[in-house]
């Protein structure tokens, strides 16, 4: 079994700033790649940003890149989303997903429980 524990989230005025962590852990032999989605009130779960952890290669949503920033700690299993410059629009339920290779070498994909963010004045 893999879990993924998020923290970090709250409520801020637009302009600031939040840091999003979220821990894996578990029946883990490699941790694949890790993503950020959202969830805004009424709409769909969309993808905010991925990261592979071999080559550390990254993905954004056009409307959050040059403003979020998805980074690993792969020894700690962790994955953080560094938000910056937060608008109104980027209030939603933030989940973190993970791909991983269990200990019995099945690919696993697994959730978070979310975690609010709300930017308003």
């Amino acid at each position: 079994q893999v879990e993924l524990v998020e923290s970090g989230g709250g409520s801020v005025q637009p302009g600031e700033s939040l840091r999003l962590s979220c821990v894996a852990s578990g029946s883990i032999r490699k941790i694949e790649a890790m993503a950020w989605y959202r969830q805004p009130p009424g709409n769909q779960r969309e993808l905010v940003a991925d990261i592979t952890s071999d080559t550390g290669a990254t993905n954004y949503l056009a409307a959050v890149r040059g403003r979020f920033t998805i980074s690993t700690d792969n020894a700690k299993n962790t994955v953080y989303l560094q938000m910056d410059s937060l608008k109104p629009e980027d209030t939603a339920v933030y989940f973190c997903n993970a791909v991983v290779e269990d200990t019995w070498r099945r690919s696993r994909n697994a959730w978070g429980q979310g975690t609010q963010v709300t930017v308003s004045a």
